[in-house]
């Protein structure tokens, strides 16, 4: 029996993880859901019911996207992802409980009726300036190689700028455009938006 993973594919947690997933060449079963509609076997593993869930041989659940790109990495990292790892969480805990808050309201502005959209964005763009500072240094966050930190980031960061990707093209992060459209257009990104069938029972 392979690993199983519960995915979606639009969903950037689930998106991280299929980064590492397939960069660690782990072969599983992939069990591509909808959100309105998650199956009972993936509830029975992970009742929160969210994905990514990765139920493993010896069926251990794990159920958080970093702790699965972690897991996967352990298994096999050629390209050594994990370096930079003390500063990569850093700034991926900026990402993850910042960031993803105002990205969120920027996305669903009419949600959040208190500010305007571009309240919103205007307070998601302290985290768009410290990424370009970072990669005014290097190619990557870290060096001249992308690692963990650059896998975790960059889903948020392609749904942010998708928002209004005419605003983005013309915002004054051209270390950040530049970074984004790598990623956008590397084979890796190509083989983690495969386009799956749902999976049903």
């Amino acid at each position: 029996m392979k690993p199983i993973l519960y995915s979606f594919r639009r969903c950037p947690y689930a998106m991280r993880a299929r980064f590492a997933l397939i960069y660690a060449g782990i072969q599983l079963e992939h069990r591509e859901i909808l959100l309105k509609n998650k199956p009972q076997a993936m509830l029975d593993v992970s009742p929160k019911g969210t994905v990514p869930v990765l139920v493993l041989e010896d069926e251990q659940v794990i159920d958080e996207s970093l702790e699965i790109m972690l897991w996967a990495l352990q298994q096999h990292d050629p390209d050594d992802w994990l370096s930079h790892k003390e500063q990569a969480f850093d700034l991926i805990d900026i990402n993850d409980n910042t960031f993803k808050q105002w990205l969120d309201k920027y996305k669903y502005a009419d949600r959040f009726p208190e500010y305007s959209q571009n309240d919103y964005r205007l307070q998601a763009e302290f985290f768009l300036q410290k990424l370009e500072q970072q990669l005014c240094q290097f190619t990557f966050l870290f060096g001249n190689q992308p690692t963990l930190a650059d896998f975790a980031i960059f889903p948020f960061i392609r749904q942010f700028a998708f928002v209004d990707k005419a605003w983005f093209d013309k915002a004054p992060y051209p270390k950040l455009q530049t970074w984004l459209n790598t990623h956008l257009e590397s084979s890796l990104f190509e083989k983690v938006m495969h386009k799956h069938p749902v999976w049903h029972p």
